[in-house]
């Protein structure tokens, strides 16, 4: 069994990463859910940490890392569950720059619309500090989530345009 994630396992994970990351290029990293979470002392752990990257290669030691930290690392984005909200690519919020990556964090609108989706209870209390914190405005979330073309739902046979927005509500209206 794996260790849970910390904020000083995170952090040494970040710095895993770029010690080991290619030389000849820079890049993004982006921390998504439990991640965020725990970076942002929303939560002292979480059974693991999702990343994403549009570079793959940055990830070419990633089970040597598993290995010598002990945890548990996913790739995961949101929009591998839920619709993408436009504009996210916009919306990432920068962490640090450690040599070669530079670390964001996903689009708090996009974690959001998948915590609130998904409804554990755990991604639920991470739901509530994002409004809590001001990352995300529940307005423009419900707007955003409006916004989404019908046509998005098909890549996601076990969503609907109405069960999402009837989950949006019920978060929102819980929230406020």
């Amino acid at each position: 069994m794996r260790e849970e994630l910390t904020r000083e396992r995170l952090l040494r994970l970040m710095r895993e990463l770029a010690r080991t990351a290619p030389r000849r290029d820079t890049f993004r990293v982006y921390l998504v859910g439990g991640g965020t979470s725990v970076y942002m002392g929303w939560r002292q752990s979480s059974l693991d940490v999702d990343l994403f990257s549009d570079h793959d290669d940055v990830f070419r030691d990633i089970q040597g890392i598993k290995e010598r930290l002990n945890l548990n690392i996913e790739f995961a984005r949101p929009e591998d569950f839920v619709p993408p909200l436009k504009g996210s690519p916009d919306r990432h919020i920068l962490i640090d720059t450690v040599g070669s990556i530079t670390f964001y964090h996903y689009d708090p609108y996009a974690q959001l619309l998948f915590k609130v989706v998904r409804g554990f209870q755990r991604d639920l209390v991470d739901a509530r500090e994002f409004i809590r914190s001001k990352w995300v405005d529940p307005e423009v979330f419900r707007s955003l989530v409006a916004g989404i073309p019908e046509s998005s739902y098909a890549k996601y046979p076990n969503l609907s345009r109405a069960a999402v927005e009837r989950a949006v509500d019920a978060f929102l209206a819980e929230t406020s």
